[in-house]
């Protein structure tokens, strides 16, 4: 039967049906695949962004670095082989006669041998052999032969210039450098200047720090070691690894368990640059695209150095540890290129888990590790199976403590850190890779902090009940106003709390000498010779009545202004305060470097304002510096990354006061040593020094004070307690006897200084401060300024001349300290708060 046209189109139809659908899904299908692809470029042009910016305009942060002063050496100067080879060992110098381990086992044939000479154990096992032993030959290593050195030097680019390499000799004979040659040809310097210790690094809010390496600066053994461990084909692949992620896939499956990565060093170096932690496909997936944008982008080389710089290899309590630079130092106290065999294998092999292997925590585990890097340097024909036998009975050769915190002076950094804000934004602190050149004395540092922690315990049990102490210290430069030395804590490498820049305390007896000094400025009324009227006294002001006590309780009649101040009376203090008014006397304080108002309460002139240590010594700098006003800066320059000065931290001097009133000044608290409430000091310390320095004690004992100044030296110490209750201590009885322990651990010039233009001494009688002949037995050189001296004189055989009657009827020639504000009215205490 034939078929009709109709059932001919109806078979069509389902076969047409058909074919429009798979047309429709292939369009879809297509339009799909071009619109993914498109996205797909356009997240790529995005991700491309992302990678140049960061790249292109900073790879990584890189924090401002912070070092200590340079040692400068020259013959002549007053330093002890022992002190130099202190700093040394601070600069982590390797005394090239240590006790070494027998000589490697040579190269089996055919393979390299990477292995250097081990380090030696611990520099305690160091002893100088009899004949002299090796000459240092490398930077940063150094031979000692009794009081004599051979260094090689370091380079280190200054913001003055670059300091070459050298090879010295240098002699000393007991406390002095008598010789300073040069060797291998090279000329005697007459000034060596040595590379400065980093003491601290300003670092980016995540706290990350790196020491940037150059590609040519990583050694091939960590390069040829890092790829056999984590990337054998990092010069093939594309970025990405298929074969190492199918392998690596297999072998997790085999293990039921995560036991092998598949990512190459550019895939890790984007987990660290670009990507967080998170374990996501999405984060796989940026993971893989950014690594291939990467790599058509850039050079092996250039990803390798990036690599060797931002790969995070452990931690130091809040600061992340990043790079291999930083590793070195943090893990073993040596520069990368310094490593032997074994730390190398070590340092590659904690990339794996940074916190698994950390060789202080899990020992054990670290050598595992390093084993099994050493057997694949073997495998991959670096080593040969003998050099890596050597290398895994090798001690893990880690320091035996890392740094704690960011910095081991926090107290002295803050102050760099406030300093520094006024010309830097914190940004570019955190990120632009500063130098910044200090003034600390790590000498200096070291010793007060040994000093404050050592001296507060006996302290505390010298009182009946013992209470926890505090402290803080403060040490300058009296001629340059360099801060040399900051503690904020009896535990110094705390941070937190900083007592010295931030304790807020009455200053006690610290501010007569201002009292004073205020008043020799008006030779024609004050004198040091003037009688003052020690006798009871009651200030009456908006009917409220003050009555200041001394601190023995009694009066002592007429004294001269040097014996009240000499034994810190206080009455006389506050009528000789009163007279001149007690706005200038807050003049004074600002004009010597306090920068900040205060209200002219009478109570100030015993030191009724709460002041930090480091404001005191902001004050005392400028009496000690013969009258000028000197802002004490813990900061001498600022570099670039490349050296280049950016900021100048010139020595700023403004005359505060003229220097007849300063020296004499300066003359009645050399008194207070002499023979007033420091007295103590000639137990410690060199008469010879010519010392001067003030007590302080507060109400009821609750801060004690002391700060004094050598021909070099002005220290700070205040010690109290952080609840503000009684100490028990007076400034002589507590911060006297720590000031003086820090002191006798400082080499210190006498002060000694001659009689400023316009001040002439005369012998006098210190107690009537009538002219005396030249040589008469009770007669005192005491300075004057031109045209003050006494006219009227005493023979020498005549009697001392007797004071006026005490008042009180009682008779005391000695006093501990001021008191200080004792007796106040209610009134005069709520002035103070």
């Amino acid at each position: 039967m034939k078929k009709t046209k109709s059932s001919r189109n109806s078979k069509k139809r389902p076969a047409r049906g058909i074919r429009s659908l798979f047309s429709l899904m292939f369009s879809l299908s297509l339009g799909g695949l071009l619109l993914g692809a498109f996205g797909l470029g356009i997240y790529m042009l995005y991700l491309d962004a992302v990678i140049r910016t960061e790249f292109d305009q900073k790879r990584w942060a890189m924090p401002a670095k912070v070092y200590a002063r340079p040692l400068e050496l020259f013959e002549g100067m007053s330093l002890g082989a022992d002190a130099f080879e202190q700093e040394l060992k601070l600069l982590r110098y390797r005394d090239v006669n240590c006790p070494v381990e027998p000589a490697p086992p040579p190269a089996e044939n055919g393979k390299r041998s990477l292995r250097r000479k081990p380090k030696p154990p611990t520099p305690e096992a160091c002893v100088p052999p009899p004949n002299g032993g090796e000459a240092p030959t490398k930077p940063g290593s150094y031979a000692r032969q009794g009081e004599t050195f051979e260094v090689a030097t370091r380079d280190f680019t200054f913001w003055d210039g670059t300091e070459p390499v050298r090879k010295v000799r240098l002699v000393f004979a007991g406390d002095i450098l008598v010789d300073l040659t040069g060797l291998d040809g090279q000329d005697a310097p007459g000034l060596l200047r040595l590379d400065p210790p980093e003491i601290a690094g300003i670092y980016p809010a995540h706290y990350e720090d790196r020491i940037l390496l150059k590609g040519k600066d990583l050694p091939p053994v960590v390069v040829d070691t890092l790829l056999a461990v984590e990337d054998r084909s990092f010069f093939e692949h594309a970025g990405v690894n298929p074969k190492g992620i199918f392998r690596a896939l297999v072998a997790n499956l085999r293990a039921g368990r995560t036991v092998q990565g598949g990512s190459t060093l550019t895939q890790q170096l984007v987990k660290n640059l670009f990507l967080s932690n998170e374990r996501s496909i999405k984060r796989k997936i940026n993971e893989i695209l950014m690594a291939i944008l990467i790599d058509s982008r850039y050079g092996k080389d250039e990803i390798l150095e990036a690599y060797a710089n931002a790969i995070y290899l452990g931690q130091d309590g809040s600061r992340a540890i990043h790079g291999f630079g930083l590793a070195s130092q943090f893990y073993f106290g040596l520069p990368l290129e310094e490593l032997d065999l074994h730390q190398v294998a070590l340092l590659v092999g904690i990339i794996k888990g940074p916190s698994v292997y950390e060789p202080r925590r899990h020992p054990e585990r670290a050598k595992e590790r390093r084993a099994l890097v050493l057997d694949v340097m073997v495998e991959q024909n670096l080593i040969g199976a003998g050099d890596a036998a050597v290398a895994k009975e090798m001690p893990l050769d880690v320091t035996s403590r890392a740094a704690s915190g960011i910095t081991a002076y926090p107290a002295f950094l803050e102050l760099v850190q406030r300093q520094l804000r006024q010309y830097y934004k914190p940004e570019d602190l955190a990120t632009e890779g500063l130098r910044v050149f200090t003034t600390l004395d790590p000498r200096i540092q070291m010793t007060a902090e040994n000093t404050l922690d050592n001296s507060l315990s006996p302290l505390e049990k010298s009182q009946p009940r013992a209470r926890p102490l505090q402290g803080a210290a403060v040490v300058t430069d009296t001629q340059t106003g360099e801060v040399l030395a900051v503690v904020g804590d009896r535990e110094p490498k705390k941070a937190g709390f900083n007592r010295a820049l931030d304790a807020k305390r009455l200053a006690g007896s610290l501010i007569k000498p201002v009292v004073y000094l205020t008043a020799l400025e008006q030779p024609d009324r004050y004198t040091l010779t003037t009688l003052l009227n020690d006798s009871p006294l009651v200030y009456t002001s908006g009917g409220q009545r003050w009555a200041p006590a001394n601190y023995d309780k009694r009066y002592h009649g007429r004294v001269t202004l040097r014996d009240a101040l000499a034994r810190s009376y206080n009455v006389p203090a506050v009528r000789v305060g009163l007279d001149v008014d007690v706005i200038n006397v807050v003049g004074m304080l600002q004009r010597l470097g306090l920068e900040r108002d205060l209200k002219p309460y009478p109570s100030l002139l015993l030191g009724g304002v709460d002041m930090t240590p480091f404001e005191i010594a902001q004050i005392y700098e400028g009496i000690a510096s013969g009258g000028f006003r000197i802002p004490l800066r813990a900061i001498r320059e600022v570099t670039n990354a490349n050296g280049r000065s950016l900021q100048h931290y010139a020595l700023d001097v403004e005359k505060a006061v003229d220097p007849g009133p300063a020296y004499l000044v300066t003359n009645a608290m050399q008194q207070v040593v002499k023979a007033g409430t420091a007295s103590a000091m000639k137990s410690k310390l060199s008469p010879e020094l010519n010392i001067a320095g003030k007590t302080g004690t507060t109400d009821d004992y609750r801060d004690s004070w002391f700060a004094g100044f050598s021909g070099d030296r002005l220290a700070v110490i205040w010690v109290g307690r952080d609840d503000n209750k009684p100490t028990g201590l007076s400034g002589a009885s507590g911060a006297l006897r720590v000031w003086m322990d820090l002191m006798a651990g400082l080499k210190l010039e006498p002060l000694d200084a001659p009689p400023p233009a316009g001040v002439e001494e005369i012998w006098v009688d210190p107690r009537s401060g009538l002219r005396l002949s030249q040589g008469c037995r009770r007669g005192q050189l005491i300075p004057f300024l031109a045209g003050s001296a006494p006219q009227g004189s005493t023979a020498c055989s005549s009697p001392p001349a007797r004071r006026a009657a005490r008042p009180n009827g009682r008779g005391a020639d000695s006093s501990d300290d001021g008191g200080d504000a004792g007796g106040m009215s209610d009134f005069f205490q709520r002035l103070m708060e």
